[in-house]
């Protein structure tokens, strides 16, 4: 098991950028494909970026892609979410994902074993 506690979330506007972090604890950090996923109030919870065990790929939603960037430092036990030129239609509540091993990159919800709580996001325009 994993725990997982996302911050940086706040209120920004259009163009604007944010950076979300999560910390995580519990087992090995390493053991873990990590994503970053976002809802929105009366939507689906929606894949938003992934990078595997070891930082060696990404893997991005086509909404955010080269807006976003994802990273993570094993040695700090942290996972990164990089989020420039934002738009109102990014607004939600973001959750860090944890995936169930270093195999499974979590793109997709049935991917995730572990949530963060959710760090609210909201751009203005």
């Amino acid at each position: 098991q994993v725990q997982l506690v996302e911050s940086g979330g706040g209120l920004v506007q259009a163009g604007g950028s944010l950076r979300l972090s999560c910390a995580a604890s519990g087992r090995t950090f390493s053991n873990y494909a990590m994503g970053w996923f976002r809802q929105a109030p009366g939507k689906e919870r929606a894949f938003v970026a992934a990078i595997t065990w070891n930082g060696g790929r990404t893997y991005y939603a086509d909404s955010v892609k080269g807006r976003f960037t994802i990273s993570r430092d094993n040695a700090k036990n942290t996972v990164n979410l990089q989020m420039n030129s934002l738009k109102p239609e990014d607004t939600a509540v973001y959750y860090c994902a944890a995936g169930k091993n270093r195999i499974v990159v979590p793109t997709t919800t049935q991917d995730v074993a572990s949530w963060g709580q959710g760090t609210q996001v909201t751009v203005s325009s």
